[in-house]
Parts: C-alpha cells; sequence; structure tokens
C-alpha cells in the first residue's frame, strides 16, 4: 500500500487555505523562532492585567511612531493611526466588538500597522506599544490576525483563545467560584466544596466543575445541544477561521493565488457547519434547522451565562422573541430589499452596480456573488482611510435578531453572543441565520448544469469494497485552564504569575478511535483525489431522506492525494489521520515549560503542533448517535486528480520536516468545486459510477455514569417519597430536608 499522503478538504479543514503561504518559496523557519515564540507568549499572558514583564514595558515605552513613519511598508497606514490616535481609541477595560462600526476601524487601523512594520524588530516594537497603551482586546484581536498573515511569523504557535480569555468559554458561576477560592487563599470547607464540585489536586490545582446537568438555565429543547455548541475546541475552530479570512480584509492581503476561491471557501465553511449541526440535532431526535422569519418570533431563546470581565453579563435572549419593532422597522426592510436584490441578480444571472455589469451564470462566478453576500467592497482600503458605512450581511442581520450594536449607543456596547466569533456557534440563532444566508448560494448552484456522468466517472477504477469500523460516541471530561480570568494580587504581579492554578472540568463529546479500509481496484497507475463523506440516512421521523434534499447534509470527513497502482490497492484511513484534524491542544503553561528545554523547535512543532490553528477538533467528526445505534451513510467517491496550473506536486506531501507547511495550504490544488460532487443538483440516473459507493453503517452512543450528575441527583432525589407530606405543611418541602453539611 502505497503512503497516504493527505490533501484538500475534509470537515476540519472545511475548504480553506492560509492566505499568506506562497507555493513557489518554501518557508524556512527563522534561526530564532524560539526566542520569537516566547516573545509571543509574553505578550498574550495575563491579557487584563496591565503589562508585568519589564522588557514589554521599556520597549513600548521607548518606541515613539510618530519619530519611525519610515519603518513602515505604507506610510499612510502610520499616518491613519495617528489620526486616530488624536480622536481617541477604545479605552483600556472596555469589551471590544467588531460589530460598532468605529471599533472596527479602530482594530483594522490597528492591523495594518503591525502587518505593515518592515520587519520583525519593528513589528515586535509596535505590538509592545499597543500592549501598554490601547485596548486589550483589540490588541489580542489585532496581534492575532497579524501574526496569521505576517511572512516573519510562521511557526508561531498562538495561546488559545480560551485560555487568553476564559470569559468567552466558561460560566460566570465557575468564574465567580474561582474569585471565591481565591479571596479564601483556598481554604474553603471540604464538605461545601464537594456540593460546589471543587477539588484540590496534589499538585495545588483547583478544579471546578461547569455542570453541564445544570438545567437551570434551559429555556427549550435547542439546549439539549449545548454539549456541542459550546464545545471550547469547536468555538476556536470558527474563531481561528475568521481570523485567517476576516471579512473586513482585502483580497490584497493574500498573495497566493489559491485565494481566487475565497468566497467559495467562506460559503463552504458554513454549510459544513449546518450540516454538521444537523446530524447532531437528529442525534437528539430533533428535525430541520428552524427558518428564520424576520415577522415570526423567533421561538429559541438563549441564555448564555457568561459573564465579560467587566462584570457586564452577556444578554439573554428569551423565548418568543420578536424581532421587527418601532426602532427597526427601516434596517428590515433594508435587509430584505437587500437579500431581494441578490435573489434577483442570481435569478437573472446578473447584476449592475456603479454602471458595470457582473455575471452570475459560471461556476467562477461564485466568488462575486460571495463579495455581494458578504459585502466585500474594499471598504477598508487605506487609501481612503475608512471603512465603508454598510456591513456585511450577516452583521446586519444580527442586529436584527437583537444586537444592541446598531441602535444602542454608538461606541460603547454590552455584546450578544452574536457579536464575537469566540461565541457566536453557542446560539441556536446562529445557524437560523447562516441558513438563511446559504440559502442564496444554494439557489446559485442550483442554476448550473449538473454533474455530467463524464464528470463523475473515472475509467478503469472501481471501489471493490469497503469496512468500517464499529464507531462508538461517548461523554467524557476534559480540564480547560482558566487562571488567566482571575487578577493577580500584587505579589503575583510582580512575579508575573498566580500563585493559585483554577482547571474549570468540562464535559464533552468524544468517540473511540476508528478507520475505513476500502479495496480499488485500478487498470493504471495514476493519480487520484479520494473524498469521504458522512451523511444522514434518515430524518427524526425515521424516513428515508430524498438523495437531492439530503446532499447538502453531507460533511466531510477527509480528502486526500492518492497514487493508485495497476491492479488492487487498499487504502485504510484511521481516525485521527484524515485530513486536518486537531487533537487536544497542549496547555500554554506546559508549552511554556517545554520550549524552556526543547533544542529542535521545528521537530516539537512538527510533532506537538499539527493543524494547531487550523484544524476541526479530532473528537467531533462524529455525531453523538444514538443508544441503539443511529443509521448513517458513508459516501466514498475517487476521482482523477486534476491539477491546477504550475503547482509542484510536492506541496502534497504533508510530512515533510525540512519545511514548515500550514496544513490549510493544499486545499486548492484541485480544480474541481468546493464540496464536489454534491454541491450541484444530481440526476439519478447520471450520478452512480463504479469509482463511487454508499455505504449503511450506524454511530451508537455509549452513556456513561458521570460524578456531577450523580452529586445532583443525590440532592434532587434523596428521600424524594413525598406521599406523605404535605406541601403547606413542611417548611423542607423544596430542600427534600437534605442537610447539606452532612458527610457526603
Amino acid at each position: 500500500m502505497k503512503a497516504v499522503l493527505c490533501f484538500v478538504l475534509g470537515l476540519a479543514a472545511l475548504a480553506t487555505a492560509v492566505p499568506s503561504l506562497d507555493m513557489k518559496d518554501d518557508f524556512k523557519f527563522p534561526m530564532d523562532i524560539k526566542e520569537r515564540q516566547f516573545f509571543i507568549l509574553k505578550l498574550f499572558n495575563n491579557i487584563l492585567e496591565p503589562v508585568s514583564y519589564k522588557d514589554i514595558e521599556d520597549m513600548g515605552r521607548n518606541f515613539k511612531i510618530e519619530e519611525n513613519v519610515d519603518l513602515y511598508t505604507k506610510q499612510d497606514v502610520v499616518k491613519t493611526f495617528l489620526n486616530y490616535m488624536k480622536f481617541g481609541f477604545l479605552p483600556r477595560g472596555e469589551v471590544f466588538t467588531l460589530h460598532v462600526d468605529r471599533q472596527l476601524k479602530e482594530v483594522v487601523t490597528m492591523f495594518h500597522m503591525l502587518y505593515y512594520a518592515k520587519d520583525f524588530d519593528t513589528f515586535i516594537k509596535t505590538a509592545c506599544w499597543m500592549r501598554l497603551y490601547l485596548n486589550e482586546g483589540m490588541f489580542v484581536y489585532a496581534m492575532t490576525v497579524a501574526v496569521r498573515h505576517r511572512e516573519d511569523c510562521k511557526g508561531i504557535v498562538l495561546p488559545p483563545p480560551y485560555e487568553i480569555y476564559p470569559y468567552y468559554f466558561v460560566r460566570a458561576d465557575v468564574i465567580q467560584k474561582a474569585y471565591l477560592l481565591k479571596m479564601k487563599k483556598g481554604m474553603l470547607d471540604g464538605k461545601l466544596s464537594h456540593f460546589y464540585g471543587i477539588k484540590k489536586t496534589d499538585k495545588d490545582v483547583y478544579v471546578i466543575d461547569e455542570n453541564v446537568f445544570d438545567k437551570r438555565v434551559w429555556l427549550n429543547d435547542e439546549d439539549r445541544l449545548r454539549y456541542f455548541t459550546e464545545d471550547v475546541d469547536l468555538n476556536t475552530y470558527y474563531y481561528y477561521f475568521h481570523v485567517d479570512y476576516p471579512f473586513w480584509m482585502k483580497d490584497d492581503f493574500f498573495n497566493n493565488k489559491f485565494m481566487s476561491r475565497r468566497w467559495e471557501m467562506t460559503m463552504y465553511v458554513y454549510q459544513q457547519i449546518l450540516a454538521r449541526y444537523y446530524l447532531e440535532r437528529l442525534s437528539n431526535g430533533m428535525g430541520d434547522i428552524p427558518v428564520l422569519s424576520w415577522y415570526k418570533p423567533i421561538k429559541e431563546g438563549y441564555w448564555p451565562w457568561l459573564m465579560m470581565h467587566n462584570g457586564v453579563n452577556f444578554p439573554n435572549r428569551f423565548n418568543d422573541y420578536v424581532t421587527v419593532k418601532d426602532n427597526n422597522v427601516g434596517f428590515v426592510n433594508l435587509v430584505e430589499n437587500y437579500e431581494k436584490m441578490i435573489n434577483e441578480a442570481i435569478i437573472k444571472g446578473f447584476i449592475e452596480m456603479n454602471g458595470i455589469r457582473y455575471e452570475l451564470t459560471k461556476p467562477a462566478d461564485i466568488e462575486k456573488l460571495g463579495k455581494l453576500v458578504f459585502g466585500a467592497d474594499e471598504r477598508t482600503d487605506l487609501y481612503k482611510g475608512q471603512i465603508g458605512a454598510y456591513r456585511y450581511m450577516l452583521i446586519m442581520m444580527k442586529s436584527i435578531v437583537g444586537l444592541n450594536t446598531w441602535f444602542s449607543d454608538k461606541y460603547f456596547v454590552a455584546p450578544t453572543i452574536l457579536d464575537t466569533y469566540q461565541t457566536a456557534l453557542r446560539d441556536p440563532v446562529f445557524y437560523q441565520l447562516q441558513k438563511r444566508l446559504s440559502y442564496l448560494f444554494i439557489l446559485f448552484k442550483m442554476r448550473l448544469p449538473s454533474y455530467t456522468h463524464e464528470d463523475l466517472y473515472f475509467p478503469g477504477v472501481k471501489i471493490d469494497n469497503v469496512v468500517v469500523d464499529k464507531m462508538v460516541t461517548y461523554f467524557d471530561d476534559y480540564l480547560m485552564d482558566m487562571t488567566n480570568a482571575v487578577i493577580l494580587n500584587d505579589d503575583e504581579f510582580k512575579k508575573s504569575k498566580s500563585d493559585m492554578t483554577f482547571f474549570v472540568r468540562k464535559r464533552r463529546l468524544n468517540h473511540q478511535p476508528f478507520k475505513f479500509s476500502f479495496d480499488i481496484t485500478s487498470d493504471k497507475t495514476t493519480d487520484c483525489i479520494v473524498r469521504i463523506f458522512l451523511g444522514p440516512k434518515m430524518d427524526q421521523w425515521g424516513r428515508i431522506i430524498d438523495l437531492n434534499v439530503n446532499r447538502l447534509n453531507f460533511v466531510e470527513l477527509d480528502s486526500f492525494y492518492y497514487k493508485l497502482v495497476s491492479g488492487k490497492n487498499v487504502i485504510v484511513r484511521n481516525s485521527f489521520d484524515m485530513h486536518n484534524l486537531v487533537r487536544d491542544r497542549m496547555m500554554t503553561r506546559d508549552f511554556w515549560s517545554k520550549l524552556s528545554t526543547v533544542t529542535d523547535f521545528k521537530d516539537m512543532f512538527t510533532k506537538e503542533f499539527k493543524n494547531w490553528q487550523t484544524g476541526f477538533p479530532t473528537r467531533l467528526i462524529l455525531p453523538k448517535g444514538r443508544i441503539g445505534g443511529m443509521d448513517m451513510l458513508l459516501y466514498i467517491i475517487v476521482t482523477p486528480l486534476r491539477l491546477v496550473d504550475n503547482v509542484d506536486t510536492a506541496m502534497f506531501d504533508t510530512y515533510r520536516k525540512d519545511d514548515f507547511v500550514d496544513f490549510r495550504s493544499t486545499v486548492l490544488l484541485d480544480k474541481m468545486p468546493l464540496g464536489f460532487p454534491f454541491d450541484r443538483e444530481i440526476q439519478t440516473t447520471k450520478f452512480f459510477t463504479p469509482n463511487m459507493k454508499f455505504v449503511d453503517f450506524k454511530i451508537f452512543h455509549k452513556e456513561q455514569m458521570c460524578d456531577m450528575k450523580m452529586r445532583w441527583d443525590y440532592y434532587t432525589l434523596k428521600n424524594y417519597d413525598m406521599t406523605t407530606r404535605l406541601s403547606n405543611t413542611f417548611d423542607d418541602y423544596f430542600t427534600g430536608d437534605v442537610e447539606i453539611n452532612k458527610d457526603l
């Protein structure tokens, strides 16, 4: 069996590519990559605190931007930044969101300063100055995007966003318990600690349970999916995708030719997220994602139970929320007119703007459609020095749903869950909004011709047999470092380190390792692409779903390059080796310690940080399934390699250790559209070919006992026999006569 080399797409990649990777010149690790990595980690450490590192403080105070304009490749950028400085940036301590125009302008200007620094030395000095004087939320965002897009930052590992700012990922009651421990210096009554779910390890680490069985915040059936929508790795994946492809960023920043399909990738990402979410709904007996209507109340409320660092809670939305109000009728009409305009353009096949006609009839025209939908109108043009007034449609839709970034105070807001990319996936209405937007791309694809038999057929290649392991999912525990949510005292600040370490214990979805093996017969030696999709077989009522209806519900598990030999080929794909998946990320404190002793950073990066900032969590490639098994379909198709022009096939080898390779880099080396062959209407009489195969299988869920649930059941169910009790007679009716201080 030939060595399988990872390639294109995959659920984890969801068809994205790192914008700043140049395929022509392989990137070499700089000699001082270890020192650069240390400095970046220090800049992100304790972000809510003043600067506690003397070298950063000295560098920031001594660097004068106005005296070093020539250190930036675009001096207009510096002039724009200095003008904003005179006017004033968002103050430190305030909550930052991209959905306020003024804040968006300011943070884009900060990114430009970091991006256009001539060298790494200027870049770091600028970052130190910003860390010292500007809003911490803006600094983290601008710095994160800059590190991902600067060539001299290739190989830099960013701390996970949930460790930088735990408030976006940890419930407020857990953070409150951490502050309680801090105030009492860890001396909390042992019996009370058991009830609160607080444990102290032998390494002086405090572990606090985030009880997923606490249903006080549940408002409707959608909350049954919180284990998925609130998963820290899933939200990290979505955040990093935005960081790599910000909606506000001009195409000029994406300096490799594969970015010509930027908006096709964006559409595919959202479609795949919707498909994966639908599979989780089916696992819980729920049906289709509801269709959002502006003129009907939103049935699904959401209570996040999250708090920001300034003490303000994220606003909640109760059930049956009315979207159209007296103060936003005109805004709703604007969004409706915009949607209608794009719909008409798709149906007509063209649109005229500013006297120019744009065709929308060819597959490549999806890029033009993407720019219409996502508002990519070059409104961050540096020469104009401003960002245009209108926002892209998703932000406008979010404003209608109840965000106060449009109608309340113009500069200072209490952002909702949808306002931040680290939390947006938590809210069920996010998926309804995305479904509404995805309809535009579906309509565009429906107007394209279906794939012909020749498009799908691979002469001389046949899939003979497919063997699928038994697939079993379960829930396990995960410890997340939330120490940065608690402020340092004076002694700790001097050491730049907390004396107390706080972990939050979360319950998360996982699966047992599995593999696929399939036999392929070929009459020749040839290059091919293998695509593997996972989809549902039946809806929530147990009815088989029509293939043309079901095609958009398939999630791409894996796609890779393979060299077939003449005769029989046996391919085995392990669940951990599929394309662009990421395992549990190393805690920053462990990374810091390991970095101090490692001698070969390049080797450590290859082994420890594969797909760190691009990968989809390995744990979530399978939906939960059901205890008795949930019927699913596996679809495999083998097609010829249709390589784009002027590409070195050595890029297929993602196991090279001599160069840095970002694992989103090979996504667009195949010419076929993303999502092929499910992206267009299927003509069943021409669809099925020997080089593809559908396989029936089941996903089983294994129930396990959790001590968090047992503790709550003990309190709720103790002395549950109420037959001899009268509610008006006993004062302890609601507590069930539980003695909290009794030894448990």
